[in-house]
């Protein structure tokens, strides 16, 4: 586990927004990225029948139909241990392999920072 208390003001924001965005939805996962400005883009797991998108996909997919050009931090917030590798690569496609990817329990408490690698 990851001390939260020591993250970066706007990084504990992300986790709030996607911690959020889980119990409003109920959804299995709940996402947030911050863009080169500040922006953030929250998200739910999207579960149609005729589209499946993880919440992390979905929320840098919002990114990018609102014109952003980079990240500087995404968030997830679920029961699993891990961050899909495609998830990881939508991160990586839009901020780079060294953008970081936290990883939080329902809790909100951090169990991982990976990159989007």
């Amino acid at each position: 586990m990851t001390d939260s208390s020591g993250l970066d003001p706007e990084d504990r924001k992300i986790i709030t927004l996607a911690r959020s965005a889980r119990a409003r939805n109920g959804v299995p996962e709940g996402a947030a990225v911050r863009d080169e400005t500040g922006r953030t883009y929250v998200a739910g797991t999207v579960a149609l029948e005729s589209l499946r998108l993880s919440a992390l996909r979905t929320a840098v997919a919002m990114a990018v139909a609102s014109g952003a050009t980079s990240l500087e931090a995404a968030a997830v917030v679920a029961d699993t241990d891990t961050v899909d590798d495609a998830d990881r690569a939508a991160v990586r496609d839009l901020g780079g392999p060294g953008t970081p990817v936290l990883l939080a329990g329902p809790d909100g408490v951090v169990r991982a920072t990976l990159t989007a690698g």
